[in-house]
């Protein structure tokens, strides 16, 4: 009964569409967030190689490894997609045509950061990891450079 009034209220009562966007102008960029998320990537992926099958016969071992591996990949892929979100927002919020200018590779830095994202999502790669890592520090020195500041680039892990 609730159910129903609560119904008859919507349709009389429509809410308007709305949509939001993080396109503010607060100006806080930070290659960081993108380092911390493709640290978990790289970290799952070697999990993933490591992780060695138990021996046939054990249903309770193969119940833990596939559980187990399965989790590795959910946070890899969530992850890379998470990654792939914050160096696009970089991309095209922070970037803009006069830094194209002092660094004339910028487009096509963030293009293969964004593939390798990608990549890594769909593969259990240690290169394409590694090679992510390497395009987010890449990204991280031109960041730092478009603000004349000399932040040195570190690992959590």
């Amino acid at each position: 009964m609730l159910n129903q009034a609560i119904s008859k209220l919507q349709a009389w009562f429509p809410a308007p569409e709305v949509h939001a966007h993080c396109d503010g102008p607060c100006g806080v960029y930070d290659p960081s967030s993108a380092r911390v998320a493709v640290e978990a990537v790289v970290s799952m992926t070697k999990k993933l190689v490591d992780l060695e099958p138990p021996t046939t016969g054990d249903k309770a071992a193969m119940v833990a490894y596939h559980n187990t591996f399965s989790r590795y990949v959910a946070i890899k892929e969530e992850q890379a997609q998470l990654a792939k979100e914050e160096l696009l927002v970089l991309w095209t919020d922070y970037f803009k045509p006069v830094h194209l200018e002092q660094f004339p590779d910028l487009h096509d830095t963030f293009w293969k950061a964004a593939k390798l994202c990608s990549a890594c999502k769909v593969e259990v790669s240690v290169q394409h990891a590694q090679e992510l890592m390497e395009a987010v520090q890449k990204i991280h020195g031109i960041f730092w450079a478009t603000k004349n500041r000399d932040v040195s680039w570190y690992t959590a892990s």
